[in-house]
């Protein structure tokens, strides 16, 4: 090979390391953004990422399109390692007329998808672009939705991460949605399908774009967005973090880290962390860092449906998947949102074989006409169809409170949990005290001389009686009741023996989950 061919292949290599040229690249900094290039030299192991696709052009002639050039079509695409473990990206290059999408820009993102999917790899895209490109009409069109129909296709089999880096509109938010979760920055990240000019003129309402689309409004109004991030450098980290719980496949199990040194230890502080009064709240997060290795918890949808908590934990090296009642919101009662943040998180730890803990302290659904009208029964059976449908490994601790259908929502022996512990401070019942014994004890009640008195005798009478975990263990519903200093070491010990697990469902092209 002569010099001039690679000196020629050289300059090209450099031109494309220009991005949109140097002004565009000041403005996207100015703005707190890296470029495209930049996201992913941060986002893989140093020196690991390789770009596929550099000299993909465009095919668009009209409106001026054929005289115009647009590096590697306004796309990045390629594979590195992330913790020596390979996976597949794609960065939007917003300097490049906007990041928009068109033909060839949809056939390397989705060329880089299928190779995700035959390799067995996660694929992360850094989203950054103005959405379809208005010059290449249908094209565009085209190429979104064969992106939406190869993020069903890979669902479940290859973990599919969004990163929204900065504007996402119109239908390219569909396939964010349409993958397993979404992280966004704080301030350059927005998510609409139509934007604040469209709803102005078709509603009359007058609405920012951050307010409309924004990260927070994401992360804790809508629930569309399970990260929220301060910063491009940290949400990058984030990612690289939620990968190390998760396999690189639904054939995998998940990267183990290292086994604890003592499993058998007792953390002290979990004997006295349920309040004396059944009225009083605690943090349930506390429980979780407990239990955890080294304390650490990755919360997953941390500002949404505060009433649940969902997030990934290593239990002595295994990463398991936690799904706890929160006492300190809505006394940790479920609702529409908390239904439908929990049964995502379910069914996206039983795709990618992640064991699961539910934490319960439940006293019910969320009364009102509100959550009826909203279908609260319908959104709660997201839940039970979730839990019934998991094979994983699934394993219930009830704290305290756990009452009536919430506590059949949250994993008991009947939606298929394969061990169910309690503390001695579990009250197991339809209903808790009070509303028990003014039903049973009605009449008993309004003849007595003293009502108030005869109410609360019976009250206290229906809570000795039925308000514990020894009635529901004497029938087997409840495996053990643990000290709960012990937990801690007991799930070491389940999980362990838990890990062989094998369990099938009856063959069918899917069920009908209610949705």
């Amino acid at each position: 090979m002569g010099t001039v061919e690679l000196e020629r292949l050289k300059a090209r290599k450099e031109q494309l390391l220009e991005a949109g040229g140097s002004e565009r690249v000041t403005r996207q900094h100015e703005q707190g953004k890296y470029t495209a290039r930049e996201r992913l030299e941060r986002f893989f192991d140093p020196g690991s990422f390789m770009e596929i696709g550099a000299f993909a052009v465009h095919q668009s002639v009209d409106f001026g399109m054929d005289a115009k050039e647009i590096p590697y079509d306004a796309v990045i695409t390629g594979f590195g390692t992330v913790d020596d473990r390979p996976v597949y990206a794609f960065a939007q290059d917003y300097t490049i007329m906007g990041g928009s999408l068109g033909k060839m820009h949809a056939q390397k993102i989705l060329n880089i998808m299928q190779l995700a999917l035959k390799t067995g790899s996660p694929i992360v895209g850094l989203n950054d672009s103005g959405g379809a490109r208005i010059q290449e009409g249908v094209d565009s069109m085209s190429g979104y939705g064969s992106i939406f129909h190869q993020n069903a296709v890979s669902s479940g089999v290859i973990p599919q991460i969004s990163v929204i880096m900065g504007p996402c509109a119109g239908g390219a938010s569909y396939s964010p949605a349409l993958t397993d979760f979404i992280f966004m920055v704080k301030g350059t990240g927005k998510m609409f399908l139509t934007g604040p000019d469209v709803i102005k003129t078709v509603t009359g309402e007058e609405v920012t774009a951050e307010a409309l689309g924004g990260a927070q409004t994401h992360n804790e109004v809508s629930g569309v967005a399970h990260f929220l991030c301060d910063d491009e450098q940290s949400c990058l980290e984030q990612v690289r973090t939620l990968l190390s719980y998760l396999p690189s496949n639904n054939m995998d199990d998940p990267p183990a880290g290292e086994r604890t040194a003592d499993p058998m230890r007792s953390i002290a502080e979990l004997d006295t962390i349920i309040p004396d009064q059944s009225q009083r709240s605690y943090d349930m997060k506390q429980v979780i860092g407990a239990i955890a290795d080294g304390g650490t918890f990755f919360e997953v949808s941390a500002g949404y449906a505060k009433n649940i908590i969902t997030g990934f934990i290593h239990i002595s090296g295994r990463s398991v998947g936690v799904v706890a009642n929160q006492p300190k919101v809505m006394a940790g009662c479920m609702d529409i949102n908390a239904s439908d943040k929990a049964s995502r998180f379910i069914r996206i730890c039983n795709a990618y074989n992640l064991p699961l803990l539910n934490l319960v302290d439940v006293p019910g659904f969320l009364p009102g006409t509100g959550q009826e009208y909203g279908g609260v029964i319908r959104h709660g059976a997201k839940m039970l169809y979730a839990y019934s449908e998991a094979t994983v490994p699934k394993v219930t601790v009830i704290l305290r409170k756990a009452f009536g259908g919430s506590y059949l929502g949250m994993c008991s022996k009947e939606l298929g949990a394969d061990m169910v512990l309690a503390w001695p401070t579990a009250e197991i019942a339809v209903m808790g005290a009070q509303g028990a014994a003014s039903i049973i004890f009605r009449k008993e009640i309004d003849g007595a001389k003293d009502p108030q008195k005869e109410q609360q005798q019976r009250i206290e009478s229906y809570r000795e009686q039925f308000l514990n975990p020894y009635v529901a263990a004497g029938k087997n519903y409840i495996d053990d009741v643990i000290i709960p200093s012990q937990t801690r070491s007991a799930l070491i010990r389940i999980f362990d023996q838990l890990s062989q697990k094998r369990e099938t469902l009856p063959p069918k092209k899917h069920g009908l989950m209610p949705v």
